[in-house]
C-alpha cells in the first residue's frame, strides 16, 4: 500500500476519532475549557509513550503549529458556550477555504481546478447539512468560531511544513500549551463525577490522543487542502455517533449535505491520485524515451 493512500486513511481515521468528541463531551458535567484541558493533559501521555523521548527542534513552523491547534481547541470549546454548536462547527469548518489560500501562498501547493470545484462543493454541503440548526446565535461566539477556524487552518499549514520531521512533537506541545492555558479553570471548578473522568480519559486517549498521532502520520504525505478536505468528515460524522447512542435522526437537509460532502471528498481523493499516476506515467516516459535516444 502507497504511502499517499496510508496517509488518506489516517487522516479518515483521525477525522473518525474527533467526531466521537461531541458524544464523550455529554458524559461530562464540567466547563468546557477544563474539558479541553484535561484532555489534552491526558493526551499528551498517549504521544509520550509513541514519542518515548520527544524532541522537539522548537523550529518556527513547530512552534507556530501547536499554538495554532492549541488556540483552535481553546477557541472551539469557548464558541460552543457562546454560541450554538452548528455554528461554531460551520464557522470551523470554514478552515479549507484559509488552507487554499494560505498553502498556496506559504507552502507552494497552488490548488488545482478540481480543488476549487471540491472547496465549493464541500462548503456548500455544510451550509446544507448545518441549515436546520444554524442560528443568528451570538455575534461574539460566531466571531470566536471564525478564529477556531483561522487557526485550524494555520495549523493545517504549519503541521505540513514541517513534513513530518517533527510533527508529532508539535501535537505535544499543543496539547501542553492546552493544558496549561486550562489550569486556572481546572482549580476553580469542582471535579467531575465518575462517568464524567471515564468520558475525560475517552477524551483524551481516543478522541484527541490517537487521533493526533494518525494526523501527525497523514500529514507528512498529503497536501495541506487535500488534508482538510478529509478531515470535513469530522462534522457529518458527528451526527451519526448520536444517532446511534441516543436514536437522534438527522433531517433530510443533513442527511443530502453530508452525501454531497463525503462524494466531493472521495471524488477529489481519487482524482488527485488517479491524475498523480498519469503524471507519473508521463515522466516513466520520457525518462524511457530520453533512454533511447541517449543509446542510439
Amino acid at each position: 500500500m502507497k504511502f499517499e493512500t496510508k496517509a488518506t486513511i489516517a487522516l479518515a481515521c483521525s477525522a473518525l476519532l474527533w467526531s466521537t468528541g461531541g458524544l464523550f463531551i455529554k458524559l461530562v458535567d464540567w466547563n468546557s475549557v477544563s474539558i479541553a484541558g484535561s484532555r489534552s493533559f491526558i493526551a499528551s501521555f498517549v504521544l509520550l509513550v509513541h514519542l518515548k523521548k520527544p524532541k522537539p527542534d522548537f523550529s518556527r513552523p513547530q512552534i507556530a503549529a501547536a499554538f495554532s491547534s492549541a488556540c483552535a481547541m481553546i477557541f472551539y470549546v469557548l464558541a460552543n458556550k457562546m454560541t450554538t454548536a452548528a455554528n461554531t462547527i460551520l464557522l470551523q469548518y470554514t478552515a479549507p477555504v484559509y488552507v487554499a489560500i494560505l498553502a498556496w501562498i506559504i507552502l507552494k501547493e497552488k490548488p488545482t481546478f478540481d480543488n476549487w470545484i471540491a472547496l465549493f462543493i464541500i462548503m456548500s454541503g455544510m451550509v446544507l447539512f448545518f441549515s436546520e440548526k444554524l442560528s443568528t446565535g451570538n455575534m461574539y461566539g460566531n466571531i470566536i468560531a471564525v478564529f477556531s477556524g483561522l487557526a485550524l487552518a494555520f495549523f493545517t499549514v504549519f503541521m505540513r511544513m514541517q513534513k513530518g520531521k517533527s510533527s508529532y512533537e508539535s501535537f505535544y506541545l499543543a496539547h501542553i500549551i492546552t493544558f496549561l492555558i486550562s489550569i486556572p479553570f481546572i482549580i476553580r471548578s469542582s471535579f467531575p463525577d465518575t462517568s464524567g473522568w471515564l468520558g475525560i480519559f475517552a477524551l483524551g486517549i481516543f478522541q484527541t490522543g490517537f487521533a493526533s498521532l494518525l494526523f501527525a502520520y497523514g500529514i507528512k504525505y498529503i497536501p495541506a487542502l487535500k488534508a482538510v478536505f478529509i478531515m470535513t468528515l469530522e462534522p457529518i460524522l458527528n451526527p451519526l455517533w448520536v444517532f446511534i447512542f441516543t436514536g437522534e435522526a438527522p433531517g433530510i437537509y443533513a442527511i443530502i449535505g453530508g452525501i454531497i460532502i463525503i462524494s466531493a471528498v472521495l471524488f477529489t481523493t481519487a482524482y488527485s491520485s488517479q491524475r498523480k499516476r498519469i503524471i507519473q506515467k508521463k515522466k516513466g516516459g520520457a525518462y524511457e524515451t530520453g533512454r533511447k535516444s541517449s543509446t542510439t
